[in-house]
């Protein structure tokens, strides 16, 4: 695992009407704050990547569909620099996800709908205090799966 990064299983309350989905309480481990929450969806064989944020904390759950989490790990003097963690969420394997600050990642939409993605910061979300680059680069080579995949 990455150094920082961290999957933790979350509770789900489910009867016969449906069910109810935890991600997040204050009295939770590692709870650092709260800045935003918002959400976003990624439709089947979308690929959003590659994104990192300099200051910020980010918790991931995935309360519809399925995604795959790309994280690279680029940090200097980070013990885990170069390394390369791939791992899959959704409802049906919910967790919810740390994502620490400067760890680049990237996620694919894998169900067969669209997969909605929660994510509660620990400050509030500046687009232009984000890093991004494009899925093709010199810095993380990670295959999404090759030319049957739309990068659109």
């Amino acid at each position: 695992m990455i150094d920082g990064l961290q999957a933790l299983p979350l509770l789900q309350f489910p009867d016969d009407r449906g069910r109810v989905m935890r991600m997040l309480r204050a009295d939770s481990p590692g709870f650092e704050g709260f800045g935003e929450i918002y959400f976003s969806t990624v439709n089947p064989g979308k690929i959003k990547a590659w994104k990192r944020h300099p200051r910020m904390t980010q918790r991931f759950a995935v309360p519809v569909g399925r995604i795959r989490l790309v994280f690279h790990d680029a940090r200097p003097g980070s013990p885990t620099k170069g390394e390369t963690v791939v791992m899959e969420t959704g409802e049906s394997d919910y967790r919810l996800i740390r994502i620490p600050p400067l760890l680049w990642y990237g996620f694919m939409g894998i169900s067969d709908g669209p997969a909605l993605v929660a994510n509660c910061t620990d400050i509030p979300h500046s687009s232009e205090v984000a890093e991004r680059m494009g899925i093709e680069n010199n810095i993380i080579r990670y295959d999404w799966g090759g030319s049957c995949i739309d990068r659109g």
